[in-house]
């Protein structure tokens, strides 16, 4: 597993302890990077996490 899976993981999983995973997907879909980067923080994401989620969605 890569780094980015290892993340990702990581990012699915705790959106889903905190049944935020749907509002994330409608953020991502609405490039909506500040509703993305309030619901990762409640979820409790590591800011270097954070982050290279904002800049994977802004390179899709």
């Amino acid at each position: 597993m890569n780094k980015n899976e290892y993340d990702g993981t990581i990012v699915l999983e705790r959106l889903s302890e905190i049944e935020m995973l749907d509002e994330f997907y409608e953020a991502i879909d609405r490039d909506d990077f500040s509703k993305a980067k309030k619901i990762m923080k409640q979820a409790g994401l590591k800011f270097e996490t954070i982050e290279m989620v904002l800049n994977e969605m802004a390179d899709v």
